[in-house]
Protein backbone atom coordinates (compact mmCIF):
# COMPACT_ATOMS: atom_id res chain seq x y z
CA UNK A 1 0.00 0.00 0.00
CA UNK A 2 1.67 3.03 -1.06
CA UNK A 3 0.56 6.35 1.21
CA UNK A 4 0.50 9.63 -0.98
CA UNK A 5 2.20 13.06 0.35
CA UNK A 6 -1.11 13.87 1.56
CA UNK A 7 -2.06 11.07 3.57
CA UNK A 8 1.96 11.51 5.08
CA UNK A 9 0.94 15.20 5.59
CA UNK A 10 -2.01 14.32 7.34
CA UNK A 11 -0.46 11.58 9.16
CA UNK A 12 2.35 14.11 10.80
CA UNK A 13 -0.38 16.48 11.38
CA UNK A 14 -2.44 14.09 13.48
CA UNK A 15 0.68 13.04 15.11
CA UNK A 16 1.82 17.11 15.69
CA UNK A 17 4.98 15.98 13.80
CA UNK A 18 6.64 19.13 11.76
CA UNK A 19 7.56 17.73 8.56
CA UNK A 20 9.25 19.63 6.22
CA UNK A 21 8.83 19.72 2.27
CA UNK A 22 11.80 17.66 1.48
CA UNK A 23 10.78 15.00 4.63
CA UNK A 24 7.75 13.87 3.03
CA UNK A 25 8.74 11.59 0.06
CA UNK A 26 10.99 9.84 2.07
CA UNK A 27 8.85 9.53 5.46
CA UNK A 28 5.67 8.19 2.72
CA UNK A 29 8.16 5.48 1.13
CA UNK A 30 8.89 4.03 4.60
CA UNK A 31 6.14 4.44 5.91
CA UNK A 32 4.46 2.24 2.41
CA UNK A 33 6.85 0.04 3.61
CA UNK A 34 5.90 -0.95 6.81
CA UNK A 35 2.46 -1.01 6.08
CA UNK A 36 3.58 -3.87 2.81
CA UNK A 37 5.11 -5.49 5.27
CA UNK A 38 2.03 -5.65 7.77
CA UNK A 39 0.21 -6.99 4.72
CA UNK A 40 2.73 -9.94 4.63
CA UNK A 41 2.15 -10.40 8.43
CA UNK A 42 -1.69 -10.60 7.71
CA UNK A 43 -0.93 -13.33 5.35
CA UNK A 44 0.43 -15.62 7.88
CA UNK A 45 -2.54 -18.32 9.48
CA UNK A 46 -2.01 -17.63 13.22
CA UNK A 47 -4.95 -19.61 13.77
CA UNK A 48 -2.80 -22.45 16.00
CA UNK A 49 -0.65 -19.70 17.76
CA UNK A 50 -1.86 -18.95 21.24
CA UNK A 51 -2.01 -15.27 22.55
CA UNK A 52 0.88 -14.94 24.83
CA UNK A 53 2.18 -12.03 27.18
CA UNK A 54 6.18 -13.15 27.22
CA UNK A 55 8.41 -14.10 25.55
CA UNK A 56 8.88 -16.81 27.82
CA UNK A 57 7.09 -19.06 29.81
CA UNK A 58 6.99 -17.87 33.19
CA UNK A 59 4.67 -18.68 36.15
CA UNK A 60 4.72 -16.02 38.71
CA UNK A 61 4.97 -16.83 42.30
CA UNK A 62 2.33 -16.89 44.75
CA UNK A 63 2.26 -15.32 48.35
CA UNK A 64 -0.11 -16.19 51.01
CA UNK A 65 -2.99 -13.76 50.89
CA UNK A 66 -2.19 -12.60 54.60
CA UNK A 67 -4.41 -9.72 56.39
CA UNK A 68 -2.76 -7.51 58.46
CA UNK A 69 -2.16 -3.95 60.33
CA UNK A 70 -0.77 -2.55 57.09
CA UNK A 71 1.58 -0.02 57.65
CA UNK A 72 2.40 2.57 60.19
CA UNK A 73 0.75 5.36 58.92
CA UNK A 74 2.48 8.33 60.90
CA UNK A 75 6.34 6.56 59.61
CA UNK A 76 5.31 7.00 56.34
CA UNK A 77 3.58 10.49 56.73
CA UNK A 78 7.10 11.35 58.43
CA UNK A 79 8.79 11.20 55.04
CA UNK A 80 6.22 13.17 53.32
CA UNK A 81 7.30 16.99 52.23
CA UNK A 82 3.95 18.12 53.16
CA UNK A 83 1.16 16.44 54.98
CA UNK A 84 -2.46 17.52 55.90
CA UNK A 85 -4.87 15.02 58.07
CA UNK A 86 -2.78 12.17 57.60
CA UNK A 87 -2.76 12.34 53.96
CA UNK A 88 0.35 13.26 51.51
CA UNK A 89 -0.37 16.95 50.18
CA UNK A 90 0.45 17.14 46.24
CA UNK A 91 0.38 19.86 43.92
CA UNK A 92 -2.95 20.07 42.21
CA UNK A 93 -1.88 19.16 38.38
CA UNK A 94 -6.16 19.49 36.77
CA UNK A 95 -6.90 22.85 36.61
Amino acid sequence: MALSDAEVRRIARLARIALKDEEVAPLARELSGILAFIEQLKKLDTAQVLPMTSAVAVTLPMREDVVSEGGDPEAVLANAPEQASGYFVVPKVVE
